[in-house]
Order: structure tokens, then C-alpha cells, then sequence
């Protein structure tokens, strides 16, 4: 378990992130610029990194740290990932369902995930043993926070699942593996062909979008879907969303079972529903 110090760090830089986000979110134009990947970024992602950062290596030293937009430093068994906006296009777009996301990693397991959605005005968090919570945000509100707890999922046949990103960014196996899952389940969010790959195609919303969370594991965690399969993420889009999702009673790995971050894939899934939307997907030929 972590220290809770570490939480409470945590929520020091979720503010900071918030106050910097809703800055930029405020104004009329927020410029952003297409990385490599296609992805936009903005000053706002950059300067958030760069401020959490900094604060990280005044606070815990010896911790390694992983961010989207800045790459990587030091080494050793602790790390900070951060994404400091998760959902860059929603911010542009003037949309509420964007976020920072914030970890830590112990040895390979994330001990301490959270997620701080200023435009909604709640976040979420999760430390093993500690329960899955949820409050409206900043750090300092006096609203109680809100247990999350999750009931068994019914069978494959009758879950409601989300999956992102839409068929036109991901590559032929991962239209394969949606288009299965969508086969055998009883609806998708969004709802559309798997199969076809026309980026010609209108951007669909996001499973989020409306739903009063950020991220499609949120809908895990708060009971609104049953599982959320995320393909081509990094490990900032997927470590923070870990222990709030398994500490709220849900289960999380990769599309073969592992508990790992670094495949660009994540399964997030009430549970007694997991291993069966595994199953299916091992027939994705």
C-alpha cells in the first residue's frame, strides 16, 4: 500500500493540473498543435507536465516519472505516470469529459490512480486496500466522498460494453478484436461497424460523453457499462484507471490476461465477466 502521503501529494497536483486546465479552458481559442502520432496537444497539456514535474522531484526525489507529452526520467522501483490532459480533442472542442490522469507504480503494480475532471467537477481515486472514491473536486470541497461498489456482471449475452477508439484508428487485428466482442455481447457503446476503417467517417462521441465521467473505465468502475476495452493507449491512458476500477469490486488485465500496461491494450470489467470477454476474444482470428 502506498503512503498516504503519496495520496495526499496526489491531490496537491490534481488541483494544480485543475486550476492550470481550467486557465486555458476558460478562454475563447485554445491553440494546439498534431503530434507525430496524428494527436493534437496544447499549451496547457505541456505546462501541466512540466509544473507536476517539477513538483514530483521536489517532493519524492528518487521517484522515476512518466509523462505523455515530456518523456521519461530517472529509475528505480517507485513512478509517477501522468497524462495531463486525457482527452485533448474534448478540450478543444469546449466538451467537459477531459481530465488529468496520475499514478504511482511500485514494482511493477499501480498502487495509488487518479482521475480529476475539472469541467465535471468530480474526481476519482483508488489506493489497493483503500476502497474506490469519488467526490466533487478541488481536494478542499466539503462534499463527503462516495464509495464505489460494484455488483456481479450478468453473462457476455446480456453486458453493455464500451470500446474506443473508433474503428478508424486502430489497425486490422484491433478492428478484428472489437468487431468480435461486439458480436457477442448485447450492445456496444459506440454503437457502430467495427469492421470498417473509413476515416472519412464522422468522429462518433466518445462512451463517456453525457455520462458525467471522462474515461470509459469510469463507467466501469460507476456501474453505468460493464466493461470498456481500450486499444493503442499508453500506459498514462491506462494505470490511473487500475485501482479505481479493481478497488470498486471490478477486474482489469491486457487481451491475454496479464496485468500489464505496456501493450496499448486494457479490459476493464465488472466482475465474474472478465475471463468470459477473454474467451471471446481468443477466437478474434
Amino acid at each position: 500500500m502506498t503512503d498516504p502521503a503519496d495520496l495526499e501529494l496526489a491531490h496537491h497536483l490534481a488541483d494544480r493540473a485543475d486550476a492550470i486546465s481550467r486557465r486555458y479552458f476558460s478562454t475563447a481559442r485554445i491553440e494546439s498543435r498534431t503530434k507525430s502520432d496524428g494527436s493534437p496537444v496544447t499549451d496547457a497539456d505541456r505546462e501541466i507536465e512540466t509544473v507536476l514535474r517539477s513538483l514530483i522531484r521536489q517532493e519524492c526525489p528518487d521517484d522515476a516519472f512518466t509523462g505523455e507529452e515530456l518523456g521519461a526520467h530517472g529509475r528505480g522501483g517507485r513512478r509517477w505516470i501522468i497524462d495531463p490532459i486525457d482527452g485533448t480533442a474534448s478540450f478543444l472542442a469546449g466538451q467537459p469529459e477531459w481530465s488529468t490522469l496520475i499514478a504511482v507504480e511500485e514494482d511493477g503494480r499501480i498502487a495509488l490512480g487518479m482521475v480529476s475532471a475539472p469541467a465535471l467537477g468530480r474526481r476519482w481515486w483508488a489506493r489497493p486496500d483503500s476502497g474506490s472514491w469519488t467526490r466533487p473536486c478541488p481536494s478542499n470541497s466539503a462534499a463527503p466522498a462516495h464509495r464505489l461498489i460494484l455488483a456481479e456482471g450478468d453473462g457476455a449475452q446480456t453486458a453493455g460494453i464500451g470500446i474506443w477508439p473508433p474503428p478508424s484508428r486502430l489497425d486490422q487485428r484491433e478492428r478484428r478484436v472489437a468487431a468480435t466482442l461486439a458480436r457477442n455481447v448485447s450492445h456496444v457503446r459506440p454503437a457502430l461497424d467495427w469492421t470498417a476503417a473509413d476515416p472519412t467517417t464522422p468522429a462518433p462521441r466518445k462512451p463517456s460523453t453525457g455520462s458525467g465521467t471522462c474515461h470509459g473505465a469510469l463507467l466501469v468502475a460507476t456501474g453505468q457499462l460493464d466493461a470498456f476495452l481500450l486499444m493503442g493507449a499508453g500506459p498514462w491512458d491506462i494505470a490511473p484507471l487500475i485501482p479505481v476500477v479493481q478497488e470498486a469490486g471490478g477486474t482489469f488485465s491486457d487481451l491475454t490476461g496479464r496485468y500489464r500496461t505496456d501493450t496499448g491494450a486494457a479490459l476493464f470489467a465488472r466482475p465474474g465477466l472478465h475471463q468470459q470477454l477473454l474467451d471471446i476474444v481468443a477466437t478474434a482470428n
